[in-house]
């Protein structure tokens, strides 16, 4: 049948914790849509999932995740979508990817027909950070560069043996799979501030991120 009706768009900002949700979806199975009705209980990222990468940013809610609720949108009171539906993440939990990171994601694909993936050229290993920093930098641990490639991004914009990263673009990098889920996606090609303990205190660089060959 022709609907006159338009296209769902993204919500504008960012899901808060207590927002009312809706998570809509199509099982497939011939029943028709299916709908449940849910609280926004919390919003974060990264997330540690059991099949490995890590989205950047979740949105959880405690609608009930039943089967075929994946790829649905999760829309707010308004209509407009904040997120998108996802399985696997946990057990008894519904997350979504929110709304303006799958759009990225999406529209990256539909340029490209594949995601960007950045490097820096480091060679790199967790460790804690110094007692003196870590709690201005509100986290534990970063990775120590024990390796620069000649020529990288890395060694172009002042990293240095020794240091330590802590936050790539804002965000924390505590281990390499927070760095190589950072390292990615409308990152790639832009200079980025990355801060970096050095000699026991923190400072900023600029490194522009490179996409893998």
């Amino acid at each position: 049948e022709n609907l006159d009706v338009e296209a769902a768009t993204a919500a504008e900002g960012e899901a808060r914790v207590g927002q009312i949700s809706l998570a809509v979806a199509s099982p497939g199975r011939g029943d028709g849509p299916r709908a449940t009705f849910g609280i926004v209980s919390s919003v974060g990222g990264p997330v540690r999932t059991r099949r490995g990468p890590r989205p950047e940013r979740y949105i959880q809610t405690d609608a009930s995740p039943y089967p075929g609720l994946s790829g649905g949108p999760l829309v707010n009171v308004h209509g407009r979508v904040v997120g998108i539906m996802v399985a696997g993440w946990g057990r008894g939990a519904a997350f979504a990817v929110p709304a303006d990171l799958a759009w990225r994601v999406a529209g990256t694909l539909q340029e490209r027909g594949t995601m960007k993936r950045g490097y820096l050229g480091i060679l790199s290993q967790p460790v804690r950070l110094p007692n003196g920093v870590a709690p201005d930098l509100n986290q534990k641990g970063g990775l120590l560069v024990v390796g620069v490639e000649d020529g990288s991004p890395a060694g172009r914009g002042g990293l240095m043996v020794g240091d330590i990263v802590a936050t790539l673009d804002g965000r924390p990098v505590e281990d390499t799979d927070d760095l190589l889920l950072l390292l990615s996606g409308d990152r790639v090609g832009r200079a980025v501030p990355v801060r970096v303990v050095r000699g026991g205190e923190p400072r900023e660089l600029e490194i522009t991120v490179d996409e893998r060959g």
